[in-house]
């Protein structure tokens, strides 16, 4: 979940609104790429999540990753709620995961090098401490009385909330954990055929990064759950935004979209003020409930575009939302498949090609069927695996246009992180279909044994 933004003084004129989004544009030489994932820690001892406070916890976690590996402390009204170092952060999820907002870097190279390093810091501070972390779409036996909540004033709020607007946004809060990539656009032609994309084929993401078949101990019936979790979260403020897809879509037509999301909050000198279920419009005019008379800033309104919860979203560069938290590997495949994708034009009008004659019927049919079947998911005439062959296909297209060499320039290309995609396409099968062979297999059932195999 974001931190408090940063995004500028008073709002006078509703195009500012806008005008904001429209600031994103950079030119080509200026792309970057900004990888974010999430981890489960546990106790090795009693494999029980960490609880926010004691000798085996995040805080402690925290604690060792400022004082080992020379991070900058965050805090939230004197609670250690996150780091930060070389314009990366760590931060925490509302449960106990722990998430890395990478730095904006210009390869998958770099990208990799980043998670690399910050799994290896986590394991020293871990190791230490007796925990473990554990990357998972979804908590596989953990209750939600069994996690607690960080203690944030965002997530408070929404806590609170969230029963009311669905029956998942609690488990989404503790319980589930995603990697996601941040890229940008070069104008708004350019956002909206990459936004056109992102949703189109996130279902294909969903589907090859499923790896979350298991919840409260046993087999749940989908290949990602946290997939399916996001679908009965909060219909205001997630799905798959059937206008993106319509004429005359730009940034105006974003705005006016995130207006009409519900508020959480507005933050206040270090406070998150009650605004739940009020009305950004509102604000604008000056009759928000929760601070009457007064109007926002464009702060606020960078604020509140952090609350929209869509498969892709659009800030001042558009977020790949789709994928399940998983191993290593794929950490640095999925910012490889979209950057392979987006980040050659030639690959982004092929991408656009395969996918542009779906419905909004078809594209939403894709997001329910990846969770539950993965690659295995059909939608009429529409096969998911073979969607998935072709999309891998173009993405390493792009890598190979795109050319960015690595390792003191002995690797060519940055096609090689997509090897565990191309295996899932060859086999048909993704981490989901993996877990459950050895549940019902080699585990006999014994879903604890995930820990020692699956973990960083």
């Amino acid at each position: 979940m974001s931190i408090p933004q940063s995004g500028g003084g008073p709002i006078e004129r509703h195009e500012q609104l806008a005008e904001y989004l429209a600031e994103g544009c950079k030119p080509k030489e200026d792309w970057r790429i900004g990888t974010e994932h999430e981890k489960f820690g546990y106790c090795k001892e009693t494999l029980l999540p960490l609880p926010y406070e004691g000798a085996r916890s995040i805080r402690a976690m925290l604690e060792g990753l400022r004082d080992r590996h020379n991070w900058a402390p965050l805090l939230e009204k004197d609670k250690l709620i996150g780091l930060e170092k070389d314009g990366a952060n760590i931060s925490l999820e509302p449960g106990d995961q722990l998430e890395l907002s990478g730095a904006p870097v210009e390869t998958i190279h770099e990208t990799c090098d980043e998670v690399n390093i910050h799994l290896r810091e986590v394991k020293d501070v871990a190791d230490d401490i007796g925990a473990g972390f554990i990357g998972l779409g979804a908590a596989p036996i953990w209750t939600h009385d069994q996690m607690d909540l960080m203690p944030k004033g965002r997530y408070k709020l929404m806590n609170d909330y969230m029963t009311k607007v669905g029956t998942m946004g609690r488990v989404m809060m503790r319980r589930t954990c995603t990697v996601q990539v941040n890229l940008d656009f070069g104008s708004e032609a350019d956002m909206v055929q990459k936004m056109r994309v992102a949703l189109a084929l996130q279902p294909v993401a969903t589907a090859l990064f499923a790896n979350s078949p298991f919840f409260e101990g046993r087999p749940n019936g989908h290949k990602s759950w946290r997939s399916r979790v996001w679908r009965d979260l909060d219909a205001a403020r997630t799905g798959m935004l059937p206008f993106v897809f319509e004429e005359g879509f730009g940034f105006e037509r974003w705005a006016e979209y995130a207006l009409d999301v519900p508020m959480y909050f507005v933050y206040r000198d270090g406070e998150y003020i009650n605004a739940l279920g009020q009305s950004f419009r509102d604000f604008l005019k000056g009759e928000l409930p929760a601070l009457p008379g007064e109007t926002p800033t464009l702060s606020d309104w960078a604020d509140h575009l952090t609350t929209a919860f869509p498969e892709a979203r659009m800030k001042r560069f558009i977020e790949m939302r789709g994928a399940d938290g998983g191993p290593w590997r794929r950490l640095c495949a999925l910012p490889a498949f979209w950057v392979g994708l987006m980040y050659d034009q030639s690959a982004l009008d092929a991408a656009w090609d395969l996918v542009k004659h779906f419905t909004a019927e078809e594209r939403e049919g894709l997001r329910v069927q990846a969770s539950v079947d993965a690659l295995q998911a059909q939608v009429g005439g529409i096969k998911m695996h073979d969607l998935a062959r072709e999309t891998v296909a173009i993405a390493e297209g792009g890598l190979k246009a795109r050319a960015r060499a690595g390792a003191g320039g002995l690797v060519p290309d940055e096609t090689h992180f997509l090897n565990a995609l191309k295996e899932s396409v060859e086999s048909g099968k993704v981490p989901a279909d993996e877990l459950l062979d050895d549940y019902h297999g080699k585990w006999q059932g014994d879903l604890t044994r995930i820990y020692a195999e699956y973990s960083y």
